[in-house]
């Protein structure tokens, strides 16, 4: 009923940059707040950055002053801006949404994205 795909991933070297979207669609009413998870090899899924409906952002101690998240509510899309990547910030990158999913249903549901994969690297 709701989907969200992003895109952006791919591989960069240490120092680099890459912008990940995040496109939902579907019977969306009003989508809460956004966020990006990431989960490297062996790891468990940990929260990268997250935006509210009223743009207030909150990051991972890991990510904070490299990492940049935006939103475009009319569009129904996130971005998250990766600069000065290192290889630990390689990982398979998932996109969240907290959807008030439009009616009959009318509830707040969580979707993810399929993820996509970042790769820091020489």
């Amino acid at each position: 009923q709701v989907q969200l795909v992003e895109s952006g991933g791919g591989l960069v070297q240490p120092g680099g940059s890459l912008r990940l979207s995040c496109a939902a669609s579907g019977r969306i009413f009003r989508i809460n707040a956004m966020g990006w998870y990431r989960q490297a090899p062996g790891k468990e899924r940990d929260l990268v950055a997250q935006i509210t409906s009223s743009g207030v952002t909150t990051y991972a101690d890991s990510v904070q002053g490299r990492f940049t998240i935006s939103r475009d509510s009319a569009a129904n899309m996130s971005y998250l801006q990766m600069n000065s990547l290192k290889p630990e910030d390689t990982a398979v990158y998932y996109c969240n949404a907290a959807v008030l999913v439009a009616p009959p249903n009318f509830t707040y549901q969580q979707f993810w994205g399929q993820g996509t994969l970042v790769t820091v690297s020489s």
